[in-house]
């Protein structure tokens, strides 16, 4: 880790390698798929800015995530397409990791940190040819379709990433796992260590949802085969784990390895909490709450007039970026959107609880808001389903279909970091949907607070921390949990329309003034606490500063 530790606070002492599938670090390098890739991002920002001794282990995934694209009807399409980049570096090193049972070579290149101001990264490949095309389609696409593609994608992050390190003689103090997919590199480290205490004291473990899909469960002779386990016996994986059942969680067995673990919300810490409560022996759970790199997402020039009171440079930049906004619409869709008209934008990984097409509950309340001549709405979603998630894409579909009867309604194609930080500039408002409790923090509302968006949320995620109702952003009324899911639909439709058309809107063209008082509180209030050094410091000095002697929490393990 020379690349950092040299110029780092003699204070820093533990060398970290953080593991992680995603990495959005700019839109030219697509080793992202959405709010994962964008905290890791963020959070690797931040460690170079802070000279934290980090060093970064990622794939490179040849065909990215996908591309976005359209069909002739102006619906979803998938492009996979080759992707090169001519500033990564070869190591020139080559290794073998085991697969079910094969040989697998494996190489690496380099991200040095001057690039893009982030700290050093490698990305992992299997893409040589040495291998066959089966093992070389390991690093193809981001969360293949085929689960045992994913299962070795996982081996190649985890032990793979493991034996890199090792290669460069780079011997990290802590291990991170930003999420459970990098979760053999436990077992690598068991192997290597030669206890479940050895590993504690040196993995730590971050969970990010608490989604099922998120928390993936497979059979465990299928790992097993595989070489998920690194070849441990079977019987030693299960008594390490606690894990008896012939379907092996993934998330549990990392929060059975790992020394610590952190949620990224106090309420998604809370949800967690209950969600774990009835395992034993599962790391100790702490809270650090996501944030984002304002170095990277923030307008420079709104903060100096949010604290200056300078109100015309708060308007007139605001005027500019819809502009380039409205630009981009109009190349994509052919409508020509209004600067001078409130503009509603939803924007995010489009998946079923985050409810991109809430407002389509009601189609006479829906008709009735992009028709109002006196207080004229303009609407704008983005985001990219899953490229098999064949029931979110139908919503992506139905949303271009109905914005087809509307010149003031727009679905825009491309949600990757260049888009997700023009839509944010131009946004009047950003509006969040999730059901309550799924939602574990919901990063893009803070990135969206730092480019003079108003955010209109649940009361999910990261919202318990920032939002005060009316004062820097709007909080939907909270249904009741013991509702069934389509009468909490149907509730917070209802409070949201009510909120738009009484409150939201109305306020925009009456009260231009109050709206403004409200955007500079969004902007002052999302910082320093959501700009993301804030976050890399909690890391390092709660979650990485693990005690020498962590007491192990297996000894009384119950399936």
């Amino acid at each position: 880790m020379e690349e950092v530790a040299a110029s780092s606070p003699v204070s820093l002492a533990r060398k970290i390698a953080y593991f992680s599938m995603e990495f959005a670090y700019v839109q030219s390098l697509k080793t992202y798929s959405g709010g994962l890739g964008f905290l890791a991002g963020s959070h690797m920002r931040s460690a170079y800015t802070l000279q934290q001794p980090i060093v970064a282990v990622g794939i490179l995934w040849k065909y990215g995530y996908y591309d976005q694209v359209r069909k002739a009807d102006q619906t979803m399409d998938i492009l996979f397409m080759e992707k090169h980049y001519s500033f990564l570096q070869p190591t020139n090193l080559k290794f073998q990791i085991q697969i079910n049972h094969t040989s697998v070579w494996v190489t690496a290149l380099f991200l040095p940190p001057t690039v893009f101001d982030t700290i050093p990264t490698y990305f992992l490949t299997t893409d040589l040819p040495e291998n066959d095309y089966l093992s070389q389609t390991i690093c193809h696409k981001l969360y293949d379709q085929n689960p045992e593609t994913r299962i070795a994608s996982s081996i190649l992050l985890g032990i793979g990433g493991a034996k890199l390190l090792e290669q460069l003689r780079i011997f990290p103090d802590v291990y991170h796992m930003n999420e459970s997919h990098p979760l053999p590199l436990g077992f690598y480290l068991y192997h290597q260590l030669g206890s479940l205490l050895a590993v504690q004291e040196r993995l730590v473990f971050t969970t990010h949802t608490p989604e099922e899909a998120g928390n993936p469960r497979s059979d465990i002779r299928l790992l097993d085969r595989m070489g998920f386990f690194d070849y441990l016996p079977l019987d030693e994986v299960r008594q390490i784990t606690g894990i008896r059942d012939d379907l092996f969680n993934w998330a549990l067995g990392a929060l059975r390895l790992a020394g610590r673990a952190n949620a990224v919300s106090q309420k998604h810490r809370q949800v967690s909490e209950l969600m774990w409560g009835n395992y034993s022996a599962i790391a100790p759970l702490i809270s650090i709450t996501n944030a984002q790199n304002l170095a990277f997402w923030g307008n420079p020039a709104l903060n100096i007039a949010a604290t200056s009171n300078d109100d015309a440079t708060l308007k007139s930049s605001k005027r500019a970026s819809k502009h380039a906004l409205f630009d981009l619409v109009a190349n994509q869709t052919g409508d020509l959107f209004n600067p001078d008209v409130f503009t509603l934008v939803w924007a995010r990984r489009f998946a079923g609880y985050k409810r991109a097409d809430l407002l389509l509950t009601d189609p006479a309340r829906f008709d009735r808001l992009l028709t109002n001549t006196r207080y004229p709405v303009q609407i704008i979603w983005a985001g990219k389903p899953y490229p098999f998630d064949y029931t979110s894409i139908g919503t992506f579909d139905r949303l271009v279909h109905v914005s087809k009867h509307y010149a003031n309604c727009a679905v825009l194609i491309g949600y990757e970091l260049y888009l997700s930080k023009l839509l944010k500039q131009g946004a009047d408002l950003w509006l969040n949907t999730p059901r309550l409790t799924r939602e574990a923090s919901g990063t893009s509302g803070m990135t969206a607070a730092m480019n003079g968006a108003i955010n209109c949320s649940t009361n999910d995620g990261w919202m318990p921390e920032f939002a005060r109702n009316g004062i820097n952003s709007f909080v939907l009324p909270e249904a009741d949990l013991n509702w069934p899911v389509h009468e909490q639909d149907a509730f917070d439709a209802d409070n949201l329309y009510t909120l738009l058309e009484s409150v939201i809107v109305p306020m925009y063209y009456e009260k231009p003034e109050q709206w403004t008082r409200i955007m500079k509180s969004s902007i002052h209030d999302v910082v320093p606490y959501f700009d993301s050094n804030r976050m890399a410091t909690e890391y390092y000095e709660k979650l990485y500063s693990l005690p020498q002697d962590v007491p192990s929490h297996l000894e009384t393990v119950t399936p």
